[in-house]
């Protein structure tokens, strides 16, 4: 088993390699060895702010650097390559039979594109698809494969008509004014537009991850491409009507009119789903509280990303940087718990080997999550002696004497506390806690 999904490994790697080597060749017989430079120069300077802002929006949970290369590398290699054969192939056909060049640029580039820049996320989705807790996982892995081909194709766009045709007539200085002009307008203008296309068959995507019912796992995904390819359309056919009609109003209008609307609409939404990972874990992790496994200070930590910052930091005071370390794993274990207790409430994964699989990751977790929070428990000096049994604190006072304390309204961050030396409860399963049912 080891040796297969090795040379799966293998395989894939040198399939996606073999792609982006290939577009590299094609692309720098086509333009030149120096329009390809400066297109590479130029088209890689949005791409550190666009994966950075990707990367941001998953801090609450984020994915393993791995998955995040094989999209964004699949954007870059796999689905340029592809979508420039078709396109191009398509080109000619139509060229052949004196049809209308515009057909590939409003219908048949929005097709192949969009299908080929959700198809990583999709084949991740299918091989990997604990990797995936909803629908801001399908964003990032979604925006960092279209940040992929968008990357990829301001290379043939920068160097090739941006440098390469404006170099032939005014030489050097003119391919660089070429460029600037270009870039303004792919760049500066419109750098989101591949991420906010495919964002829209991300969202399909992410209602199929916490979806139990079928059929929309099957729909959503499809109606969510279908949008990603008619706002696709609508984007380049705007371009079109400016060329045909020499009207650049109409361009501005669909752009301030529409296309910013649905951008900004976009960012609003991803921020919405942000926060709402936060409240995930303020809303599911109570039942492990009430459990005894963890205190009512450790849940409140987590609601937003300041609190989990504090709680860094009170890590390191009192445990130095093995503390601050142990406190990051801890949250990030406590975020994957929260979720995998809400596939449990939304009834995902019944099948007998999945419900195994998801009690043994939960059992995982909460073993770690008790290593972990021994590196930083009970070593606050400032911190009253403490332990929590699931329902009140007990607290050492300077008296010497014990006494039982409610847990108040708003707990007290970030102070966490020694659990009571008891029995540890049932493991949470799809039936819920025993004790609270």
């Amino acid at each position: 088993m080891q040796w297969k999904r090795l040379l799966q490994l293998i395989s894939l790697c040198a399939f996606v390699g073999l792609c982006g080597l290939a577009l590299l060749i094609i692309v720098g017989v086509n333009i030149g060895a120096a329009a390809l430079a400066v297109g590479i120069v130029s088209a890689v300077i949005p791409v550190p702010l666009l994966v950075y802002a990707f990367l941001w929006l998953d801090r609450y949970e984020p994915e393993p650097v791995k998955y995040l290369a094989f999209c964004f590398a699949w954007g870059a290699c796999v689905a340029t390559f592809v979508a420039y054969l078709v396109n191009t192939g398509v080109a000619i056909l139509l060229d052949r039979n004196d049809l209308s060049e515009h057909f590939v640029t409003v219908v048949g580039a929005p097709f192949i594109e969009e299908i080929m820049k959700f198809a990583g996320p999709l084949l991740l989705f299918w091989r990997r698809r604990r990797a995936f807790s909803g629908t801001i996982d399908s964003i990032v892995y979604c925006g960092l494969s279209a940040t992929g081909f968008a990357f990829a194709e301001n290379i043939l766009y920068l160097g090739g008509l941006g440098y390469a045709q404006n170099a032939e007539e005014g030489g050097a200085l003119g391919g660089a004014q070429g460029v600037v002009v270009l870039f303004f307008a792919r760049i500066l203008m419109s750098g989101f537009a591949h991420p906010l296309f495919t964002s829209m068959s991300a969202i399909g995507l992410g209602l199929a991850v916490r979806s139990p019912s079928k059929t929309v796992r099957i729909l959503a995904p499809i109606a969510g491409l279908l949008a990603a390819m008619i706002l696709h359309g609508a984007w380049n056919g705007m371009s079109v009507l400016v060329q045909t009609t020499e009207e650049p109003l109409i361009f501005l209008y669909g752009y301030f009119a529409v296309m910013i609307p649905i951008f900004l609409g976009m960012v609003g939404y991803s921020l919405w789903l942000r926060a709402a990972e936060g409240r995930l874990a303020e809303r599911i992790l109570p039942e492990y509280v009430r459990a005894g496994w963890l205190s009512p200070p450790e849940v409140a930590t987590l609601v937003t990303i300041g609190r989990r910052l504090s709680a860094r930091q009170w890590a390191k005071r009192v445990a130095g940087p093995e503390g601050a370390k142990a406190m990051n794993a801890y949250q990030f274990d406590l975020t994957r718990l929260a979720f995998l207790r809400d596939r449990m409430h939304r009834g995902l994964g019944t099948r007998p080997n999945e419900i195994n699989a998801t009690v043994a990751e939960e059992r995982r977790l909460l073993e770690s999550i008790m290593a972990y929070r021994r590196v930083f428990t009970g070593r606050d000096p400032a911190a009253p002696q403490a332990m929590w049994d699931g329902y009140q604190y007990h607290v050492a006072f300077p008296d010497g004497v014990v006494r039982a304390v409610a847990s108040p309204e708003q707990p007290v961050v970030p102070v966490p506390v020694r659990l009571a030396p008891m029995a540890p409860p049932p493991i949470p399963g799809y039936g819920g806690y025993p004790t609270y049912r």
